[in-house]
């Protein structure tokens, strides 16, 4: 059988700490090894499990602020093999911005409101576990729609037919499952990511995350001032 992952969940607010860990353990993908409610006890309990990965809020004790990013950044330089999936309530590109700021591998960035979607946050925890990268495909389309308006940008280059292709892309989709949810054929989804790819001015060298990479260069262009 394959082993299941081993997760620790950090979250200040008890009964949603509580509830998120009663649906992953009643799914039976994931292993809820431990919990943190703050900044100090999510690094310590990570450095004391070592879990495949670990599902936090950005907001935390004691400021509040950007707490579980600052600590998701410390986690990867530590153990770079623990993935991070990032629950927030707020579509703000400057959170995705921060945290992604220093490379894709392994993260996850989720809207709240999927907890309530437990086999979409399971898949979200296995994708960063492997080192892959997801971003929740609402927060994608707000972030495409509005660098796609701003003038000059990359992305205002790309197509609509391409434009639907880097929001499956961003949701860590495979070729195959693109091609199925547009109805287009496999050789089509493959002929739209070459030119989209040429497009954002990504090289076949970029690390094997390039598809969430994608999504990311509309942040790039204008970065806000972080």
């Amino acid at each position: 059988m394959t082993r299941r992952l081993r997760v620790l969940l950090a979250e200040d607010q008890y009964l949603v700490r509580e509830g998120t860990r009663s649906l992953l353990e009643n799914h039976g993908g994931l292993e809820v090894v431990g919990v943190a409610a703050d900044y100090d006890s999510v690094l310590s309990e990570t450095r004391r499990l070592k879990p495949d990965a670990v599902l936090m809020d950005i907001k935390m004790p004691p400021g509040h602020s950007t707490e579980g990013i600052d600590a998701a950044h410390v986690i990867k330089r530590e153990l770079p093999g623990t993935g991070i999936v990032m629950l927030s309530q707020h579509d703000d590109e400057v959170y995705v911005w921060r945290l992604l700021s220093h490379g894709v591998a392994g993260y996850g960035y989720l809207h709240k409101v999927r907890v309530g979607d437990v086999d979409e946050l399971v898949r979200a925890v296995q994708v960063v576990a492997a080192g892959g990268s997801v971003l929740d495909p609402h927060i994608v389309q707000k972030l495409v729609d509005h660098r796609s308006r701003k003038p000059g940008s990359t992305v205002a280059t790309l197509t609509p037919a391409e434009l639907d292709v880097l929001r499956w892309m961003a949701e860590g989709k495979t070729n195959a499952a693109i091609a199925a949810a547009l109805s287009i054929s496999v050789a089509t989804v493959e002929r739209r990511i070459n030119v989209l790819f040429q497009k954002l001015g990504l090289s076949e060298e970029s690390d094997l995350n390039r598809r969430v990479s994608a999504v990311l260069i509309y942040l790039r262009e204008s970065p806000p001032g972080l």
